[in-house]
């Protein structure tokens, strides 16, 4: 089963990466856990993102585009990357997300990835391979 990791860092953490002092330590850590998830064979995708200040954010309403410069929420913690991974359950998935850095210093989602839509090629076939809610 595929799960993505979505990994979340404090903006302090994202200037550690250019940072001197930290960008050894910082870039080293993340660059083990990336190292072992490769090496393990079962990253899908995934990439990390540049800091939060870069990030553009698009709201329609009423027909009109809002366009703001930076992310949405003003939270603690901003979206700093992710991977997909395919393995057997959640419990796995899980495992891998703990011993990502971010994990120690932040917080770390998992989230199952839906199964590929086809391509329609008609409303009806949309609708038809829309998918189903997972049951609780």
């Amino acid at each position: 089963m595929q799960y993505m990791i979505l990994l979340r860092e404090p903006v302090e953490k994202f200037s550690e990466r250019n940072d001197p002092e930290k960008a050894d330590a910082y870039w080293g850590a993340w660059g083990a856990y990336i190292g072992a998830l490769y090496q393990s064979g079962i990253v899908v995708s995934g990439s990390g993102l540049q800091a939060p200040h870069t990030a553009t954010t698009l709201r329609l309403r009423d027909g009109l585009r809002e366009v703001q410069d930076g992310p949405y929420a003003d939270t603690k913690e901003q979206l700093g990357g992710y991977f997909v991974i395919e393995v057997p359950d959640l419990d796995a998935a899980l495992e891998w997300a703990a011993r990502s850095p971010s994990a120690a210093y932040a917080s770390v989602e998992i989230r199952p990835v839906l199964p590929p839509m086809p391509a329609p090629d008609s409303e009806a076939d949309l609708t038809a391979a829309r998918p189903q809610p997972a049951l609780a």
